[in-house]
Formats: C-alpha cells, sequence, structure tokens
C-alpha cells in the first residue's frame, strides 16, 4: 500500500515531528511510504517559542519529507493536493492539534483522492477559542476515520461527529532518545546533586502545564529534595522565575530554560526519581511515553486521559486535582513508599512492551483497511 503522510516533519522540531518520524518509520517496514511537510507551519508572529526549526544544536535525525503546504497560502493547499494524487496515495495519514490546520489540511483531506486517517493530539486545543469547534467540525467532516490516544480526545472527536469511524490506540513509546545513563553520571552532566531526590518538570512551559503549582507545592519539601525544570518557555518565564525567587530552597531548583535537543533527554530522565506532570488540562501526553523508555515513575493530576494512560495502569499516582497541596502531598507519598515505587517500575515494564510502534502502526493498517 502506498501511505501518504502530511504532518510536521523535519526541520520542524518538537513532538509533534517526532511523532511523525517514528510512525514514518513504523509505516515504512511494510509499505510505500512518503512525507509530505510543512513549508510554512505558522506565521512567525503567531509562534509562542524562539524557533520552529531544529538547530545544528539539536541534533535532530533528518528526514526526508516535501516541504510544500504552507497553512495560509491555498495555491500551496491545490499543489499539496496534486502532488499526493499524483504520486498515486492509497491513504491518507495526518496528524491534527489545534484548529489553525483545520483549512489547509481539511481542503486536501477533501480532495487527494484516497481515504485519510487522522491520528488525534487534541481535538479542541488545551487554550480553545471560539473559532476552534466550527473549524475542527469542518476538519473532521472531511476525514475518513480517525485515532485517539486517550478517552478524553475520543469523548471530544465523538461530540463534534458522532458517527466518526473511529478507534482508541495508546500513544507509543519514545525510544530514538538513547539508552538510560548511570544516575550519577546524567547528574554530573547537569550539575546537581546525586544524592537528593530529583524531581523532574519536562517540556514545553505553557500556562496549562501548571509549572507554578509545581513551584508552590516544592515550597514545603524537606532539603533532601531537588527540582529540575527542563524546557523552553511559551511566552515570558518571569511568573515562575518570581515564584523561584520566593523559595526557602530555590537553590535546589535548578532550570534549563531551553528547547531540549534530543541527545540531552536522556539526561533529564536519567537523572530523575520521580517525573510529575501538574497538568491543569490535559489530553494524553508525549512525555509519559519519554518517562517509560527511562523508567521514571510519574505523578500527575486527574485531567483529561492522564488517569486512564497512567493511573490506571498502575505507572504512577494521579493527584485529585491540580493543587500544590494534593502535588506535595502524592510527591512525599511516592518517596515514603518502597513497594509503590517498586510497583510503578513493574508496571512501566508492561507497558513497554504493549506500546511498541509496530503495534501502532499496524493497527492503523487495520483499521484503515475497514474503512469506505
Amino acid at each position: 500500500m502506498k501511505i501518504a503522510l502530511l504532518s510536521s516533519f523535519y526541520p520542524l522540531r518538537g513532538g509533534i515531528s517526532q511523532f511523525n518520524a517514528s510512525m514514518l518509520e513504523g509505516l515504512g517496514k511494510c509499505h510505500d511510504t512518503r512525507a509530505w511537510s510543512f513549508s510554512r507551519q505558522y506565521p512567525d508572529f503567531l509562534f509562542p517559542g524562539k524557533t520552529q526549526y531544529v538547530t545544528p544544536e539539536d541534533e535532530a535525525t533528518p528526514v526526508q519529507a516535501q516541504a510544500m503546504l504552507d497553512t495560509i497560502n491555498p495555491l500551496t493547499w491545490a499543489r499539496t493536493d496534486r502532488s499526493i494524487r499524483a504520486w498515486g496515495a492509497d491513504l491518507l495519514v495526518m496528524k491534527y492539534w489545534m484548529s489553525w490546520f483545520a483549512p489547509s489540511l481539511g481542503y486536501v483531506a477533501r480532495h487527494c483522492g484516497c481515504k485519510s486517517v487522522v491520528v488525534l493530539d487534541n481535538v479542541i486545543p488545551h487554550e480553545a477559542h471560539w473559532f476552534d469547534k466550527p473549524l475542527t467540525r469542518w476538519f473532521l467532516n472531511g476525514c475518513t476515520g480517525f485515532i485517539s490516544m486517550s478517552e478524553s480526545v475520543q469523548e471530544d472527536l465523538l461530540s463534534l461527529r458522532p458517527d466518526a469511524p473511529h478507534i482508541l490506540q495508546p500513544h507509543p513509546l519514545y525510544a530514538h532518545f538513547g539508552e538510560k545513563l548511570p544516575r550519577a553520571q546524567a547528574a554530573a552532566r547537569l550539575g546537581i546533586d546525586p544524592g537528593r531526590k530529583t524531581l523532574l518538570f519536562f517540556g514545553l512551559i505553557r500556562e496549562y502545564k501548571g509549572l507554578d503549582i509545581l513551584l508552590e507545592a516544592f515550597r514545603d519539601l524537606p532539603e533532601d529534595y531537588q527540582l529540575v525544570v527542563a524546557g523552553e518557555p511559551y511566552g515570558s518565564f518571569d511568573k515562575y522565575q518570581r515564584i523561584i525567587d520566593s523559595l526557602p530552597g530555590k537553590e535546589r531548583v535548578h532550570v534549563f530554560p531551553d528547547y531540549i535537543r534530543d541527545s540531552q533527554v536522556k539526561q533529564f530522565f536519567s537523572a530523575a526519581d520521580l517525573a510529575v506532570l501538574p497538568y491543569r488540562s490535559a489530553t494524553q501526553s508525549g512525555i509519559s511515553s519519554i518517562a517509560y523508555h527511562f523508567d521514571v515513575p510519574m505523578v500527575v493530576t486527574d485531567v483529561g486521559g492522564l488517569k486512564g494512560t497512567i493511573g490506571d495502569r498502575g505507572t504512577g499516582i494521579v493527584s485529585p486535582a491540580p493543587s500544590a497541596e494534593a502535588i506535595r502531598k502524592d510527591i512525599l507519598r511516592f518517596f515514603a513508599d518502597p513497594a509503590l515505587k517498586a510497583g510503578c517500575l513493574e508496571a512501566i515494564g508492561k507497558e513497554k512492551q504493549r506500546l511498541g510502534w509496530d503495534r501502532f502502526c499496524q493497527g492503523l493498517v487495520d483499521f484503515a483497511a475497514t474503512l469506505n
């Protein structure tokens, strides 16, 4: 089968591009695949980070993709559609995570001449606007089938398109970051104390991810705890820095406020005892897939699909609310109970066997075969 993938690919950077690269590789093992990407993903004035593109320091693995689709130039929508049809695709696979992409991707889905399967990160974005639902509904109505990676995303899908052909498949593991390092070696590279209990907040820093909640939770933790914050801020970091400056143990908060390139990821997770995801809202999280790869248990909040993908699987603790008190209580509970940690690590081992890319890609292909 000839499978066209249309989404973010190298040299665009970030978790979406990393997911797509792994999916392209997995599908390419048994099928003829080709990737199309964005020539312009967002106008620069709408992008809150430093850059949309990989830099030489990122050490990202190149992926061959045709950078053709400009989200604000309809002429490129038709050009991309013609290119996919000329190649003779049997199936179009796309990723969807915000309504900005609905017009361009929706146009191609309607005109590509083949079935389309959409892997949904989000149906409604975390920071919603009035136009999200009408644009997303229009996009969904132009596609053939959908893969949700959490029950909350599946519910959002069916709320906008009740008749949508769909399946639920969990987020596969990210395994391209290398092997786990010895803890002392990882701590030395980061310049942190290997003897302290190490909490990790990892990934892009956005309001809904609740870093401020975690910082307030850290305020009353004992001196044998330290916190590592690693990720690029989307917007100002000032409010978080004010909280850090007010902490009695501010010297035990280590901030790495930059985009973390692939070769560095293993340092942070290898040094961590516990990853903390204090999210105010969520669907699923790619961070959990990295944590699984490096055998790091998690404390997460009971929002979106995190309870189903982490709490119900036994790989971490689900706090009842995105509050500093609840997060602090569960951090202390994790370290006070060695059996709890052992149980989480055992469950992570089982998840690592279940969440492979080959299984995800075969599920996608089998689902596509059922679509009309």
